[in-house]
């Protein structure tokens, strides 16, 4: 029988990647999103390569949508071990004096308030498994701030906190905590979401940077967080590309 993951934010991106990643190390995984029909061709991709995963439509914003992925997850052929909380996302680059308000209420109910309802909802079943882990992917903006990232920076230092106080909550019960924290990853949309669609702007983030992260970058150290033995709790793993020594010093050929 096979260990069951969890992960949010499937359809596109490091969600994505860690799905196919986590399905070749012989979890039966649950990619858990909105979008449904992307969530519908990944499935098809993952089992015509040997793996075993469901569908799931889940909003984490939605109390009543994510009450159904527990119940999902509660049906899946399976303990549930892992569960990613990877959904979330920015939106602006504003400062603060003219930050939308709408913008960072909608970074801190996806980023923060979407890995708590899901983590409440699966932690009796992650317990109950008794080698359970939960993995944050929150970002190196969980640890340091910049201009035009106030929103961004606040929902992912929010957390990192949330992160931490569970890891200490939850000492001395089977269930590990590992906070990933990546800095510069190209995904197809982290950056066209953060711009409003903005192509232009998108791509500039990482004009002249041959190698940035990419989306298998960090679902590898998912994989690998998650496969440790369960007496090895990775309690912070941050991880950028070689370009980028921190968050404002990046080398851009030419």
């Amino acid at each position: 029988m096979n260990s069951v993951a969890v992960v949010t934010g499937a359809s596109s991106g490091i969600g994505a990647a860690t799905v196919r990643r986590l399905a070749a190390e012989g979890f039966h995984v649950l990619a858990a999103a909105r979008r449904t029909d992307r969530l519908a061709d990944l499935v098809r991709e993952v089992e015509t390569n040997g793996g075993s995963a469901t569908a799931v439509g889940c909003d984490v914003t939605s109390d009543e949508s994510v009450a159904r992925l527990a119940a999902a997850a509660a049906a899946a052929p399976g303990p549930v071990t892992l569960l990613v909380n990877n959904a979330g996302g920015a939106r602006g680059l504003d400062p603060v004096e003219t930050g939308a308000v709408g913008d960072w209420q909608w970074m801190y109910d996806v980023n923060v308030l979407g890995t708590l309802r899901v983590t409440q909802a699966l932690l009796p079943a992650l317990v109950s498994s008794g080698a359970g882990t939960i993995v944050v992917v929150s970002s190196t903006a969980g640890f340091t701030v910049y201009e035009g990232g106030g929103g961004y920076a606040a929902a992912k230092h929010a957390q990192t906190a949330v992160a931490g106080t569970l890891r200490l909550e939850l000492c001395g019960r089977p269930v590990r905590v590992v906070e990933i924290d990546p800095g510069m990853v190209r995904t197809e949309e982290f950056s066209l979401v953060r711009f409003g669609g903005d192509a232009d702007r998108a791509d500039a983030v990482y004009a002249g940077v041959s190698e940035p992260l990419v989306a298998d970058d960090v679902a590898d150290c998912v994989a690998w967080c998650a496969t440790r033995p369960q007496h090895v709790n990775v309690d912070r793993l941050v991880v950028r590309p070689l370009a980028q020594a921190a968050q404002h010093k990046v080398h851009r050929a030419g």
